[in-house]
């Protein structure tokens, strides 16, 4: 007797390992890029770039404080799955052990394809457990997702709209 898939938007998702969402999303009040905002996609972009292994390490994230600070991380993956972490949070706990609360300005995440894949290092929307994290840790932070040709910049309320909330908070 096997374990049943998970399927979940109509995805399998008990096939993959540190699954990233990577589903086409309609950015409600988008905003281009600006250049800070493609310097940050740079930094996750190295970071993936230079720590890649494949089924091991496959996304990098960025994200600049409030401060102006970078902090970059790659997702850190585990023979259990429910153990790995993902580079936002990496980059998140980076940043929080350095400065404390500073807040997030920006954060963005890629994915690098694996060898058998075509295309090139792109950039991903965060998870939902992602989106739970940044929205806890700055409510108005900028996230940059993917809009179609172009990645486009929203805020993490709009990629979570009805928050989890603890009692009266």
């Amino acid at each position: 007797m096997g374990i049943a898939p998970i399927r979940l938007a109509g995805i399998d998702w008990s096939s993959k390992r540190n699954a990233h969402p990577t589903e086409k999303l309609t950015v409600k009040r988008s905003a281009k890029l600006i250049k800070a905002d493609r310097l940050l996609v740079d930094a996750a972009t190295a970071a993936i770039k230079q720590r890649y292994r494949n089924d091991w390490q496959e996304v990098g994230a960025a994200l600049r404080t409030r401060s102006g600070k970078i902090f970059t991380g790659v997702n850190l993956d585990a023979y259990l799955g429910r153990m790995a972490v993902c580079a936002e949070a990496v980059a998140l706990g980076r940043a929080f052990v350095e400065l404390g609360a500073d807040g997030i300005e920006t954060i963005v995440a890629v994915r690098h394809p694996k060898p058998d894949e075509t295309g090139k290092i792109a950039v991903v929307s965060p998870c939902g457990i992602c989106r739970e994290l940044i929205h806890d840790y700055d409510a108005k932070a900028r996230v940059i997702v993917p809009n179609g040709k172009s990645p486009a910049v929203t805020t993490i309320g709009e990629l979570l709209p009805n928050k989890y909330r603890r009692g009266t908070e």
